[in-house]
């Protein structure tokens, strides 16, 4: 206890230094996210030193509500930050006074109905220009269940940030506009939200909502004959993505602005066609994700810094962490152990799955860590490879896939440069049986088995065994070409 003591006077000396240190910091990089982070890690610790005097209760502390991660994705100027905004203040997740503040500032630069998405758009650039290009995060709670907010940008040049988040999600909410000549540019050849929703679905989401937002624009004014001609032309897409409108598919109506739809049912006198329920008690109400709890841990490192240690940020895909114990960062094989682990911001002494995480660890320089490495359980790590091969469905591309083909491939976290060693065989879509002869090339919308090789070592899993480490997509020139999954690790 003494020990405890000792060091915890000299936190509490160094303490001021370090929180002057991070705000000078800000106050030089407005762009640098990070440190904007760093500045609340730092007045997390001083909460989380203070209970350690109360040993009785860190006892056994984590969150007790079940963590869902909902990323919104969709077309730029959709209203993705707009709703998120919405969510937080109907939540009282932002203080009303904020909310003016923001309002009055908003109003200075003469871009009033931007004011609710900056609750998720922090940094000055976002603001100036109205578009995301980091996944903004931020959380807000329901009776039952605790959400993590992902905010993706919807731009065409920021897709790679898209993918680092859609790969913590649970939950996708596709926002499209309903605002004429909105929807179509979102949705034709060159939009962003068809390329989206595939991503989405490769990165693992369960569950899709379909927000038809802007319902309360002028040109829409809460027409159902609009909204059904949305909803008819985006199903077809998804149904060819693989998502079942029956499970995992659900259309709403809704106005981010005004926030009708999002948390209170729409009243009769607005909206008579639709009965439906708001978009929160409908997500609150969503069955709840089985997760593998008593597996090996596992968490793709999502992004790192330093802050008196080296701390890596992520979600938990599986497994328990506890304070203390050891752990790999693979694939370098360099063990580390745990120091404090925190929970959407709040110090814990545990963490399970599907929970967002900063974990801080002992034994690695922050250097030595890059976005997409696992942190794993030191008895049972996961599998690191080089060449494997993998079920491919080529989406997009002009010409043809031949061997020797190379692109970037997005795996979980990771993103590595890849190069096609060989095609083994092509898979017929609708029945699944594999062609006797080797194909001399892949074209658009046809299904292969091909031999990958990447150009470093990456963690993967079989997709059967994991999927969440076994699924990725393949980019080049900016679009997605393709979307696959890992069938076996070669060498």
């Amino acid at each position: 206890m003494l020990e405890n003591d000792v060091l915890l006077r000299r936190d509490c000396e160094s303490e001021p230094l370090d929180s002057w240190d991070a705000e000078e910091d800000s106050i030089l990089t407005p762009e640098d996210e990070e440190m904007e982070l760093d500045d609340g890690e730092v007045d997390g610790d001083s909460v989380a030193k203070v209970s350690k005097k109360k040993p009785p209760k860190v006892e056994e502390s984590k969150s007790k509500k079940e963590h869902v991660n909902v990323v919104f994705i969709g077309h730029v100027d959709a209203g993705k930050s707009t709703i998120g905004g919405q969510i937080m203040s109907l939540t009282g997740m932002v203080d009303k006074r904020t909310l003016e503040k923001y309002e009055r500032e908003a109003r200075e630069k003469s871009r009033e109905s931007w004011y609710l998405s900056w609750a998720l758009d922090t940094n000055q650039e976002e603001r100036d220009k109205g578009k995301t290009v980091e996944v903004g995060r931020a959380y807000f709670e329901t009776e039952k269940k605790h959400f993590t907010i992902l905010d993706a940008p919807g731009h065409k040049s920021f897709v790679p940030n898209m993918i680092g988040g859609a790969a913590q999600a649970d939950l996708a909410v596709l926002v499209i506009s309903a605002r004429k000549g909105e929807f179509e540019t979102g949705f034709d050849r060159g939009g962003q939200t068809r390329e989206h929703a595939m991503l989405a679905k490769t990165a693992g989401v369960k569950h899709l909502v379909v927000l038809v937002n802007k319902m309360d624009d002028p040109t829409v004014n809460w027409d159902v004959e609009r909204y059904n001609e949305c909803k008819d032309k985006i199903l077809p897409y998804l149904k060819k993505l693989g998502f079942n409108p029956t499970k995992d598919l659900t259309f709403m109506p809704c106005s981010g602005i005004t926030g009708m739809g999002i948390k209170e049912q729409i009243s009769e006198s607005v909206c008579p066609w639709y009965r439906g329920p708001a978009f929160i008690p409908f997500i609150d109400e969503l069955p709840s994700l089985n997760r593998k709890t008593d597996g090996p841990f596992i968490m793709p490192i999502v992004d790192k810094y330093k802050d008196m240690g080296t701390v890596l940020m992520g979600k938990v895909e599986s497994g328990m962490a506890k304070k203390g114990i050891n752990l790999l960062v693979m694939p370098n094989r360099t063990q580390v152990s745990v120091d404090q682990l925190w929970s959407d911001d709040e110090e814990v002494t545990a963490v399970g799955p599907g929970e967002n995480v900063k974990i801080k660890v002992k034994g690695i320089e922050e250097e030595d860590v890059s976005p997409g490495f696992v942190l794993c359980d030191a008895s049972n790590p996961i599998k690191t490879g080089k060449v494997f091969d993998a079920q491919v469905v080529i989406l997009e591309h002009k010409s043809i896939i031949c061997a020797g083909y190379s692109a970037v491939m997005h795996i979980h976290c990771a993103a590595e440069e890849i190069t096609v060693k060989a095609l083994i065989c092509l898979v017929d879509k609708k029945t699944g049986e594999k062609s006797k002869t080797r194909p001399r090339f892949v074209k658009q919308d046809q299904v292969a088995i091909m031999r990958i090789e990447c150009s470093g070592l990456i963690c993967l899993e079989q997709f059967k065994l994991f999927p969440q480490m076994g699924r990725f997509t393949l980019r080049d020139e900016n679009k997605t070409i393709a979307i696959g999954k890992v069938l076996k690790v070669i060498e």
